[in-house]
């Protein structure tokens, strides 16, 4: 048995997915005629309460459509310096976009109304123009973190004023709305665009969409042809989505309740230093220099055990629907054995 810890991406299709995605209906997407698709984008349109919806093979390219909608060339990206648009997306914003990004330093990867209102830069010839504000929720990096969405309203706010486009990287926005009991329906109200996975927290093999306003969505399709992302009987993946929409939201609780047994265990062992706050179905723990991350994931690999070294001192583990019970009981027995 080997418990893979490594990403929430690694989970394989459950029989009733299999039997979905065996029994869609399919059609050709390019021409707009793939059923599933259809089906699918409206599910999401309507739980967020926005415009419309795109299907895209991954977060990263969903992500890479908004900033290029959103942006021209010598522009300016307002993020975290944790951010998955700026750490794991190839330097996409510049490849992609032609456009620049002011980092700032958040608490685990959330940053605040004051941060992005000294970052926005002056109206100066001299100076990138401030085009968009990206949030990620919850936080890869962050450990899991979760937004308040007071805070959310407040950057909307913000941005409202200024006339900034206002994105959301939500590729693990489940965990967040499950986590701290939120509606889809309030991020469809408080951003212009919003990101989200199939294939992480909710175990689909491939997609994740974007959302946003009708000529939004329109101009993104256009972007999506230019990408390569445009695909034919995809409605084979649709059928994944929508079956996980209604069957693996809730479930999330599940894997949030395991990260925190685990965490409570390594927090207790003597050559970690800390452990991130656990809020969500991601656990990041920081070793003293008894051990280097790549070493102790070496080692639990001994006991079939996959984990992910972040850093040289930061390990990453991740909850996900392929985790059971057992493998839980089985994770913290070793470690209480290290």
């Amino acid at each position: 048995m080997v418990i893979d810890f490594r990403s929430d991406t690694v989970t394989k299709p459950t029989q009733g997915m299999l039997e979905a995605m065996f029994k869609a209906k399919v059609g050709d997407d390019v021409f707009g005629e793939d059923p599933s698709i259809n089906e699918l984008e409206a599910m999401v349109t309507e739980m967020f309460g926005m415009e419309a919806a795109i299907f895209c093979p991954s977060g990263t390219m969903t992500n890479q459509i908004a900033i290029k909608c959103h942006t021209q060339p010598g522009d300016e990206v307002i993020c975290d310096e944790s951010s998955h648009i700026y750490q794991y997306e190839g330097g996409g914003i510049a490849f992609n976009s032609g456009a620049s990004v002011k980092l700032l330093a958040g608490n685990r990867g959330r940053i605040n109304v004051e941060q992005v209102a000294t970052a926005i830069q002056p109206d100066d010839p001299h100076r990138a123009h401030t085009s968009m504000v990206s949030l990620e929720n919850t936080s890869n990096r962050g450990g899991g973190s979760c937004y308040d969405f007071k805070e959310i309203k407040k950057i909307s706010s913000l941005c409202k004023e200024k006339g900034l486009a206002f994105h959301l990287d939500g590729a693990r926005l489940w965990n967040a709305l499950i986590a701290k009991k939120e509606s889809p329906k309030q991020y469809g109200e408080a951003f212009d665009s919003i990101s989200l996975c199939l294939s992480k927290s909710l175990g689909c093999p491939v997609g994740s969409l974007l959302l946003g306003k009708k000529d939004f969505i329109k101009k993104a399709r256009r972007i999506r042809k230019v990408f390569g992302g445009g695909m034919r009987q995809a409605g084979f993946l649709a059928a994944a989505g929508i079956y996980a929409l209604q069957n693996n939201i809730e479930r999330l609780a599940e894997d949030h309740e395991h990260a925190a047994q685990i965490a409570g265990v390594i927090a207790g062992k003597q050559f970690v230093k800390f452990v991130l706050p656990v809020e969500t179905n991601i656990i990041i723990f920081e070793l003293d220099e008894s051990i280097t991350a790549p070493g102790l994931v070496s080692k639990l690999k001994e006991y079939n055990i996959l984990g992910y070294a972040i850093s040289q001192n930061r390990v990453r583990l991740v909850l996900h629907l392929d985790i059971n019970a057992e493998m839980v009981k089985k994770t913290i027995e070793v470690f209480n054995q290290l």
